[in-house]
């Protein structure tokens, strides 16, 4: 969890702002830190959705903030 302890700005701010004694912060946002190699996003699928699949990947992929890349593991049937 990502938080924030928002300061007072503008006039007479000095008089209403806490400073940073009890800055525990308001909730702004998540994050995850990972370590390179680990796996982020896993998507099983048939055969016949294998492009929707990967274009799924790809669109997700774009919004993280660093660089990607994609692996296709084909799981071998049992006959």
């Amino acid at each position: 969890m990502l938080r924030e302890n928002k300061i007072a700005t503008g006039a007479g701010a000095d008089r209403i702002s806490e400073g940073m004694r009890a800055a525990f912060g308001a909730p702004v946002g998540t994050a995850a830190r990972v370590k390179p190699g680990t796996k982020v996003f896993t998507i099983s699928t048939t055969e016949d959705h294998v492009d929707d699949a990967k274009e799924a990947l790809r669109k997700g992929g774009v919004k993280l903030p660093t660089p990607w890349r994609l692996e296709i593991e084909r799981e071998k049937r049992k006959a």
